[in-house]
């Protein structure tokens, strides 16, 4: 991988331990808002206030060993990116539904269920590449940073939040300006460590305001320094009719975690072209195992923290040993209730600043993910109509409570909609694509117009990338005019791209002599001496163009393969 001229530190570079250690602090930080989806789960059935902290404990030591586990590389396990563990609202549904109906061993038992699904489901990623493309995977990192910014700005201004008063527009003002002005404008430290920096802003701002009452700074004050979290209270049970609905959320975990360690890489690399599957293979089936992790220690469920990924991408450190400093502090804070304490009283307004605020690049990012590969109108359709099933949701969150009772509990949540609607109309729209596409041109003249619009048409209805395609395109108009130049073909000429989601083919089929492709350039001699060198030239730089090429000549007939890596 070449290193992006934006990275500070990239995923293999060993920062300062003062550096690693600020940073991973910003990103605890900021995942610790995600604190409020099991405290929403813990609240639907009623928890003391003792257990909640004792299962907050253990989340935050799930998250650690989460953290580690995707940062390295044991096995076939673990992206190796600055990927951390965070609570996630993919589950948040499907988890609220089972404390209703079973109590907290239910929510634990659903989760092993889930996890378990989700590692079964990474091995088979690289065969499903045609059923999870990338622009879905875009989708779902472009829906993952919409509706968190939603969520976060409905605490605010929702139907149901208190009104927001002077002092928290002022506070979220400051936390936001802060974390900007030293991303765009800030230097070395300053710009690496400017979450931080606003958070710690936005935390003075706050308690200079009055934000942070009495009852929470005693509350902070009761919780001990030093706890060891209990888990013999914790117990699993499991319910056959919450299956599809785990299921389903699973599977929208798998895609977050293969956009987010898509994004990791596209991060990290200058050069960027494909997602490495196996890198993505081995990511997910962490995120499996840190969410049967957290289902047996008594935590909901777990993905990969796209923010996290996106104030990387802000800051310019990428490294994995940024990671492993995450992995540390989450682990120390369970065993110091104190510092969770802290954490859970974090304001309203510095929370969605910071929200907002990493939830941009990850929008950006899952934009740029849709945008590398070419839409014809199935997949503008599949990516629109998704787009608009999961806003929907978010604007108008009584649909699932009007919606048909099958269909209520998937409705719940805009990722898990938006998912299913896209893998459904992906499935469907994908009949009648044909893989190999026949074109015919006249042997007498090249017709550069005709063959770009047919490889146009066809990129776009395949999905394939627009690099791969422009240069097949030139490559194939190049071939053409060569052959019907110095070839003198008889007949018209027979062109057949095959497509599939790892290669595209060109063969060009003619009657007449086979076009030379030479290994090694021509002299600047031979090519001046005729004609004859000036063809040889033409095919050795049609070599260069494409990853293989092949050329054969049977009975009078001549076909040459050009073959491209996608």
């Amino acid at each position: 991988m070449r290193k992006p001229a934006n990275l500070i530190y990239g995923v293999h570079d060993v920062p300062p331990l003062h550096v690693a250690a600020l940073n991973g602090a910003q990103h605890v930080g900021l995942i610790a808002i995600n604190l409020v989806y099991p405290l929403l789960v813990f609240r639907v059935v009623d928890a003391p206030v003792q257990l909640v902290t004792n299962l907050l404990a253990i989340g935050m030591l799930v998250l650690g060993a989460g953290t580690f586990l995707q940062g390295s590389r044991l096995g076939p396990v673990g992206s190796g990116y600055m990927c951390p563990a965070t609570f996630t609202a993919t589950y948040l549904g499907p988890s609220l539904l089972a404390a209703k109906i079973g109590g907290l061993p239910l929510v634990f038992g659903m989760t092993i269920f889930a996890g378990v699904l989700e590692a079964a489901l990474a091995p088979l990623l690289n065969r499903l590449r045609s059923i999870f493309p990338p622009e879905i995977s875009g989708l779902v990192i472009f829906m993952i940073g919409l509706s968190g910014g939603i969520a976060g700005l409905r605490s605010l201004f929702g139907a149901q939040a208190v009104p927001v008063s002077e002092v928290e527009w002022s506070v979220g003002a400051i936390t936001l300006v802060t974390m900007a002005a030293l991303n765009v404008w800030g230097k070395g430290m300053a710009r690496m460590l400017c979450a931080l920096i606003g958070l710690v802003t936005g935390y003075l701002a706050a308690a200079f305001g009055g934000l942070i009452d009495g009852s929470k700074i005693v509350a902070i004050d009761a919780a001990p320094w030093i706890g060891l979290p209990a888990f013999g209270e914790v117990s699993w049970s499991f319910d056959g009719s919450l299956a599809a609905l785990f299921a389903i959320a699973s599977i929208a975990a798998a895609m977050k975690a293969v956009g987010t360690i898509t994004v990791c890489q596209r991060m990290n690399d200058a050069d960027w072209v494909r997602p490495d599957m196996r890198s993505i293979t081995r990511g997910v089936l962490a995120d499996g195992a840190a969410t049967v992790l957290a289902g047996v220690a008594g935590a909901v469920g777990t993905n990969t923290s796209t923010p996290s990924v996106g104030l990387a991408a802000a800051t310019g450190v990428a490294s994995r040993k940024v990671a492993f400093a995450i992995g540390t502090i989450f682990l120390l804070l369970g065993f110091f209730p104190k510092l969770p304490a802290l954490l859970a009283v974090m304001p309203r307004p510095v929370i969605v600043a910071a929200l907002l605020f990493a939830v941009s690049f990850i929008i950006i990012n899952g934009l740029q993910v849709m945008g590398s590969r070419m839409l014809d109108a199935r997949r503008t359709l599949v990516i629109g109509l998704s787009i608009i099933a999961g806003v929907a949701v978010e604007v108008f969150p009584l649909m699932a409570a009007t919606a048909p009772k099958a269909m209520s509990s998937l409705i719940g949540s805009s990722l898990v909609f938006s998912a299913l609607i896209a893998l459904t109309l992906n499935l469907l729209f994908r009949l009648g694509v044909k893989k190999t596409a026949m074109l015919r041109v006249d042997g007498t003249q090249s017709d550069p117009k005709k063959i770009e619009d047919f490889m146009e048409a066809q990129g776009a209805l395949w999905g394939a990338r627009r690099d791969v395609i422009d240069r097949a395109s030139f490559n194939l108009t190049q071939s053409i005019e060569t052959i019907v130049d110095g070839c003198e073909p008889q007949g018209p000429l027979e062109i057949a791209a095959t497509f599939d989601e790892f290669n595209l083919d060109l063969r060009v089929m003619y009657s007449g002599p086979p076009l030379e492709l030479p290994e090694k350039r021509p002299s600047n001699e031979e090519i001046m001496a005729s004609e004859e060198g000036q063809r040889r030239l033409a095919g050795f730089m049609l070599r260069r163009y494409a990853d293989r090429v092949a050329a054969t000549h049977k009975a009078g007939r001549s076909t040459i393969l050009f073959h491209f890596d996608h």
